[in-house]
């Protein structure tokens, strides 16, 4: 049998949940009971409706008629009243007694659960309405019931139990009903029905069908109400849906077609509470009630509670709860967070200290270079702590010993490893981008319309040339080269955290290292974009401190090209690509070297610390 025909099946015919409740409910006398007594009353109700003296063939069509909108109307008011019933295990005994934790422990798939709890509970309703079904065709033999209008009614009938049936599933989904909430969704489905037939009411001697008639064309509020729809399917006589010509397809479904509206409504409301419901099933077991506003706002879940919202892991584990290890506290989201909120206002003040004239061009270039530098230090500290520590660290407190008892393997661990620390920092690797992003807009506004966004350098050959304040493409570069060299200076980290035996010697090691090399590229670039055109202003993209010197300060680093400035600036667009490929290499050829080492080295450290 194809795949898909078992997916499909697997969704209702042979859904474990489904046949379990099917099952159960069948064998439950209360369930027995309540369908014997369904048919029972409407039998005594069609019975009641055709019993009397002898008539003509005509009269008795007519009866007929009005037995079928007697007992169609009935049928739709015990649909109404025991949907909620059947459906009332769905919203308090699965939160109650915790069925859902337990469904989530199985292969079933969130459609499968929801799907399962709502058609093996609806079951029962819709058998009530195959019962009644040999009692529609009698009518039939007396003439004056069309057969379009026993289906019609039928879907309205059905129509409706799916509504509620979903909106129960979708409580019990989200936790926001118990036991006492049963008695609330039993009053809230008749207040419902109450409401917008009042309102119908209120609404029909608005709408007459003409001078002379007796009756009322439908109102917006028909396709909203079962009552309303079934009233204008079986007394257009005297509740007549509107014969629009014109109008807009939406004015016509309504007005024109209200059955037809109540259904596709019903069916589209079904299908949303469905999808919201699968979406939502495995966050059910979140208590948010009792979580505070800040808590939940930072998704931090309850301090006193034993459980908490389940968060998305992805394909790779290790960098899930490398992203998340340290978001757990309100510290570590304020400390991240706040760096980002912090520098984005320190950067808007310092132009709109320029903006305003309080600051010269030159300190505001200072006031940048200083700025933004100070920002792409601490965040390579942060990645050489965190990436020192990222393995040694679990050396130390066992973690590691379990994790090496998993499938997973070297590879994806170690490409975990680096992801989920770049994720981490990514709200800090932002600030030094967006403050470049401000600066650059200002430059293209022309400073915001005041003009003063131009300054002039002194060249090799004795002339000025006409720079802005800020190169705007330095927004652009900046990431190029920023994430990049980061994601270099984690490989670097996590290589000796790999090899070293404690987290202090791998933090020192890596930070040694990554301090010569940036040492090391701004002097040498610095020195060769003084004295080689172009080819110098290209080797100052290598390291992010002379990228940023290049975009706000390029008399310090690129004072060689300055003769041709359009060309020395594409020279630092080009060599920022080259930097990115450079350091992309070197973390891949890192990564596969450490890869191949990994058991080997981590076997010869094992057990010390």
């Amino acid at each position: 049998m194809p795949a898909i025909f078992n997916w499909f099946l697997s969704l209702l015919l042979t859904n474990p949940i489904c046949m379990r409740l099917v099952q159960g409910g069948s064998r439950r006398r209360r369930h027995l009971l309540i369908r014997a007594g369904y048919l029972a009353l409407m039998m005594i109700t069609l019975l009641l409706a055709l019993i009397g003296p002898s008539v003509s063939l005509r009269e008795l069509a007519q009866r007929g008629a009005n037995a079928f909108t007697i007992i169609s109307f009935g049928q739709v008011g015990l649909i109404c009243l025991l949907t909620p019933i059947f459906m009332a295990g769905a919203i308090a005994q699965e939160a109650n007694q915790r069925t859902w934790d337990i469904l989530l422990t199985t292969p079933l798939n969130g459609l499968q659960i929801v799907l399962g709890n709502l058609f093996g509970r609806l079951f029962f309703i819709l058998a009530l309405l195959v019962s009644t079904l040999p009692l529609f065709a009698i009518t039939q033999y007396f003439g004056g019931v069309p057969g379009s209008s026993i289906f019609l009614s039928y879907l309205i009938a059905g129509s409706s139990a799916m509504v509620v049936a979903a909106v129960a599933v979708t409580l019990s989904v989200t936790r926001t009903a118990g036991r006492r909430a049963v008695f609330a969704f039993y009053i809230s489905v008749i207040i419902y029905l109450f409401v917008t037939y009042a309102v119908d009411q209120y609404l029909r001697p608005m709408n007459p069908l003409g001078i002379g008639q007796i009756g009322t064309f439908t109102t917006w509020m028909t396709p909203l109400n079962p009552f309303l729809s079934l009233e204008a399917l079986l007394l257009a006589n005297s509740y007549s849906p509107h014969d629009i010509i014109g109008g807009s397809w939406f004015t016509r479904l309504w007005l024109g077609s209200p059955v037809a509206a109540f259904c596709w409504l019903s069916l589209l409301l079904s299908f949303f509470l469905i999808v919201f419901s699968t979406m939502r099933l495995r966050v059910i077991g979140a208590r948010i009630g009792s979580v505070p506003l800040y808590r939940r706002l930072l998704k931090l879940g309850s301090p006193q509670s034993q459980t908490r919202a389940p968060r998305r892991v992805g394909t790779n584990p290790i960098s899930w709860r490398e992203a998340h290890l340290r978001t757990n506290s309100l510290a570590g989201l304020l400390g991240r967070w706040g760096f980002l909120v912090i520098g984005l206002i320190i950067a808007l003040v310092i132009f709109a200290l320029f903006h305003a004239g309080s600051i010269t061009p030159a300190e505001l270039r200072l006031a940048l270079v200083t700025v933004i530098g100070a920002e792409i230090c601490i965040i390579v500290l942060t990645a050489l702590n965190l990436s020192g520590t990222a393995v040694s660290r679990e050396r130390e407190d066992g973690t590691l010993d379990l994790i090496l008892t998993t499938p997973i393997q070297p590879g994806p661990y170690l490409a975990g490893k680096l992801k989920g620390l770049v994720m981490y920092l990514f709200p800090m690797l932002v600030l030094p981008i967006l403050t470049l992003m401000i600066g650059s807009i200002y430059v293209l506004s022309n400073g915001l319309g005041s003009g003063n966004v131009q300054t002039f350098y002194n060249t090799p050959g004795a002339e000025m040339a006409a720079m802005p304040i800020l190169l705007p493409e330095s927004a652009i570069i900046m990431p190029l080269v920023l994430i990049p060299f980061i994601a270099f200076c984690l490989i670097i980290g996590m290589h000796w955290s790999i090899r070293s035996k404690g987290t202090i010697g791998s933090v020192a090691a890596s930070v040694a290292i990554v301090v010569v090399i940036i040492l090391v590229l701004g002097l040498c670039g610095g020195s060769a974009g003084m004295q080689i055109p172009f080819v110098g202003a290209a080797l100052n993209a290598l390291s992010p401190i002379n990228l940023l010197l290049a975009g706000v300060e390029p008399s310090y680093v690129m004072y060689g090209s300055l003769e041709r400035p359009d060309q020395a600036r594409i020279s630092l667009v080009v060599g920022a690509l080259i930097a990115c490929g450079i350091y992309v290499a070197i973390v891949y050829a890192m990564h596969s070297n450490m890869k191949r080492s990994f058991m080997t080295v981590v076997r010869r450290l094992a057990g010390t610390n």
